[in-house]
C-alpha cells in the first residue's frame, strides 16, 4: 500500500487574473521549512507560466502569516542549507514577471518579514503584528536584509533590528515595511488588485523591473556574504542556546 500524498503546505486558487497562494502550515505557524519554501517556489513558477495570471497574492491561514525560520529544522543540524534556500525564494519573488502582493492579517516574525520585503506590494490588516526577533535568539536578519534594507527607513531598521520590539500595521506602513494598513485588508486591496488586472503582461513585467532594480542589485552584491553570515550564526553555540530556549519557552542564558 502506498502512502497518501502529503497535504500541500501552499494552497492555490485563481480568480479573475489573480492567483492566490496561501501558506497553510498551521503546525509550525507557517514557518519557513525546507518543504514550504520548495512548494512556494514551485507555485510561484507555475503562476509565472500561467498566461491568465496578472498578479499573485501571497496570504496565509491562521493567526500567523509566517513565523520565520523553522527552528526545529534549524536546531537539528539543517541550518546551513536554509539561508541559501531562503535567498533563492526571496529572489524568485523579486524576479517573478508578475507583481506579488502580500495580504497579512496576522503575526509576522523574523524571516517572514523577508517575504514582505520581497513582495512588490504588501497590505496589513488591523490585527497584524511585526517583529525582528533574531537578535534575541543569537541571530541577525542577514539574508532578509537583501530585499528589506533598500525599502526600509534606515533609523527604523536600526531600532527594530536591535530591540526586537513588536509593532503594528500603522508603524509598518510608516517605515516602508508594508504598502498600506487597513482596518479591512480586502477593502484596502480591492483597488490595488483592480489596477493590476488592467495591466498588460509586458507592461507589468517591465514596470516591475524598474522598481526592483535596487533590490536585485543588493542580491547581486551581498548574497554570498549574508548567506555565509546567516549560516555561521545558525551554527553557533549562542544561537543554539537562543533557539533551544525559545522552543523550551524559557529565557536564554544572556537575558537580563
Amino acid at each position: 500500500m502506498t502512502d497518501a500524498p502529503a497535504t500541500p503546505l501552499v494552497a492555490r486558487s485563481h480568480e479573475r487574473g489573480i492567483t492566490t497562494l496561501t501558506l497553510d502550515s498551521p503546525h509550525n505557524r507557517n514557518a519557513l521549512s525546507a518543504r514550504l519554501m520548495a512548494e512556494l517556489r514551485t507555485a510561484l513558477a507555475d503562476a509565472a507560466a500561467d498566461d491568465a495570471t496578472r498578479a499573485v497574492v501571497l496570504t496565509h491561514t491562521g493567526g500567523t502569516f509566517c513565523a520565520g525560520a523553522d527552528l526545529t529544522e534549524a536546531t537539528s543540524g539543517a541550518a546551513t542549507a536554509g539561508p541559501l534556500a531562503l535567498v533563492e525564494l526571496l529572489r524568485a519573488i523579486v524576479e517573478l514577471p508578475r507583481p506579488v502582493v502580500a495580504r497579512v492579517t496576522g503575526h509576522v516574525r523574523a524571516g517572514g518579514l523577508g517575504l514582505l520585503g520581497a513582495c512588490d506590494i504588501a497590505a496589513a490588516g488591523q490585527d497584524a503584528t511585526f517583529a525582528f526577533t533574531e537578535a534575541r535568539l543569537g541571530l541577525a536578519p542577514a539574508v532578509i536584509s537583501l530585499p528589506l534594507l533598500p525599502r526600509l527607513d534606515a533609523r527604523a531598521a536600526s531600532r527594530y533590528y536591535l530591540t526586537g520590539e513588536k509593532f503594528g500595521p500603522a508603524e509598518a506602513a510608516g517605515i516602508g515595511l508594508v504598502t498600506l494598513a487597513a482596518e479591512d485588508v480586502d477593502a484596502g486591496l480591492a483597488p490595488v488588485l483592480e489596477g493590476l488586472r488592467k495591466g498588460s503582461p509586458q507592461g507589468l513585467a517591465e514596470s516591475k523591473k524598474l522598481v526592483t532594480a535596487q533590490v536585485l542589485a543588493a542580491f547581486d552584491r551581498d548574497t554570498d556574504a549574508l548567506a555565509e553570515q546567516s549560516a555561521r550564526l545558525f551554527g553557533s553555540a549562542e544561537a543554539r542556546e537562543g533557539m533551544t530556549a525559545f522552543l523550551e519557552r524559557r529565557a536564554p542564558a544572556w537575558a537580563r
